[in-house]
């Protein structure tokens, strides 16, 4: 019997060969678009990654307490990102959060894209089947989300002083810099370049017959779907089984040895690290969860009436995202300081007792998480993009505005054309309600002698206003304000 098991264990490896990856030749300039090598970051001796993470509220379950005691450059951390849209939203940030994290405590980052499970549909937390995506919407979706990634996890931090450290006992010195620390490089890989060589039959021998049902039926996100009216597909029953070879396959091949993911992957990690531990028959593959991104009030935190809070701003702009944040909550601010940001817990403290002291300027602790948040997602260019239309949009702001600024925001606030001569000498009481920023003459009346009525970020004190020349902005655009959030952009035609 030992022979028979030793000869399953061997046929297995064979069957777990190395198969082409995604990534490029070094020698292709594209290579280094999803690849980067080891930069420096200042940082400087303190704790671990995994003690860097709790502390900060972001580790809801480990597989081992070895993880703790990893040293930089030993891990080699992976998350995955299905191809469902054209971007990733705000649920998706914690884990490009968490693998900065690692990044910066000197270990390598993995972000899996899904090309191949995205077409299957995780059903962790959904209460039904996902809709099915054609092939070529999945290749598009995932040749965005690697765009998206690249850009995120490329970014490497400015040395600063409030950046939260980690340990390092064998630091890359950077006299240029000042650095005493080294940062972990990072990668980019599809998994539809391993599922596609791989056929059902070989599936099911090789893998399938490893995994027990009533082990994957125990999976508290199986158990949720089974008890649902619409119960669940077998397609979604074998996900689990598609994500735990995906690290079984990199862990091989790779060195892939952590999976993070939110608190709704445990099911999907533990499959993986069970898988490896059977067919493999080794130890050394953990898994690590975050908790979901909930307010206090236990609501998932990126939702809107409009939808979810993309990452792409080919999706939303630089200054809606900047907005949504600079519009949390006192109650949850501090708490997404912390899970996302990279300042430190005493910066962070810092700015808890600010909030408590007499003369605290509302919202200012939520200027500099929206801030903070904005640059990681959008770089430096996205936040000044944000900060420029924010102070310029701002009623009754010294900065003078220009057409590009107007029609910068134009998506992210009502809009509408009209021509020329219906604006040229039009009495502003009459526009205002043309354009349906307000409803009546005598609700723009009201407001109007409120001070709450504002063309291009100018009060407006009287009813007898006349639309000039003057007023439209490089002879294309207005910009009518109703207090400091309604805004109604007017191009001219």
């Amino acid at each position: 019997m030992a022979t028979a098991a030793m000869a399953a264990a061997a046929s297995s490896r064979a069957f777990l060969r190395p198969h082409r990856l995604l990534l490029l030749p070094h020698t292709h300039p594209l290579r280094r678009r999803f690849s980067a090598t080891a930069a420096p970051v200042s940082t400087a001796a303190s704790a671990g990654v995994v003690d860097v993470l709790r502390e900060r509220g972001l580790v809801e379950a480990t597989t081992s307490e070895a993880l703790a005691a990893a040293r930089p450059g030993e891990l080699k951390v992976y998350c995955g990102f299905d191809p469902t849209a054209e971007s990733l939203h705000l649920g998706n940030l914690l884990g490009l959060v968490a693998l900065s994290w690692f990044r910066r405590c000197g270990h390598t980052a993995v972000a899996l894209v899904g090309g191949a499970t995205g077409r299957v549909g995780d059903p962790s937390g959904k209460s039904a089947e996902r809709p099915e995506l054609d092939v070529a919407a999945v290749e598009a979706n995932s040749d965005a989300i690697k765009s998206l990634v690249a850009q995120i996890l490329g970014r490497v931090p400015e040395p600063a002083h409030h950046s939260q450290p980690c340990k390092n006992e064998q630091p890359l010195v950077n006299s240029a810099a000042g650095s005493s620390a080294k940062m972990g490089s990072f990668v980019i890989l599809d998994n539809y370049d391993w599922w596609k060589d791989i056929t059902l039959l070989d599936f099911l021998k090789e893998v399938g017959r490893f995994a027990r049902v009533g082990t994957m039926i125990a999976k508290e996100s199986v158990k949720k779907r089974l008890a649902s009216e619409d119960g669940m597909s077998y397609t979604e029953f074998t996900y689990q089984l598609l994500q735990g070879y995906d690290f079984l396959h990199m862990f091989k091949n790779m060195g892939v040895n952590v999976q993070i993911g939110g608190s709704d992957q445990w099911g999907n990690i533990t499959a993986g690290t069970e898988l490896i531990r059977k067919i493999l028959q080794v130890e050394g593959a953990h898994g690590l969860t975050f908790p979901l991104l909930l307010k206090s009030d236990g609501t998932k935190f990126g939702k809107t009436e409009d939808g979810a809070i993309w990452l792409s701003s080919k999706m939303l702009s630089p200054y809606k995202f900047y907005q949504y944040f600079f519009a949390v909550p006192d109650i949850d601010v501090i708490r997404f300081m912390k899970i996302l940001t990279f300042l430190s817990l005493d910066e962070i403290q810092e700015l808890e007792v600010s909030m408590k002291k007499p003369g605290y300027v509302p919202n200012t602790v939520q200027k500099r998480l929206a801030e903070e948040v904005t640059r990681f997602v959008h770089g430096e260019e996205g936040l000044v993009e944000a900060l420029k239309a924010t102070e310029a949009l701002r009623p009754g702001a010294q900065t003078q505005l220009d057409a590009q600024t107007i029609e910068g925001i134009a998506d992210d606030v009502p809009s509408c054309s009209l021509a020329y001569d219906q604006v040229l000498k039009s009495p502003l009481v009459d526009l205002a309600v043309s354009t349906g920023l307000l409803a009546s003459k005598s609700a723009v009346k009201r407001l109007i002698k409120q001070g709450g009525l504002y063309l291009n970020n100018i009060r407006i004190d009287s009813e007898d206003k006349l639309v000039e020349e003057g007023d439209i902005v490089d002879g294309k655009v207005l910009l009518l304000s109703a207090g400091k959030k309604n805004k109604m952009v007017v191009r001219i035609s």
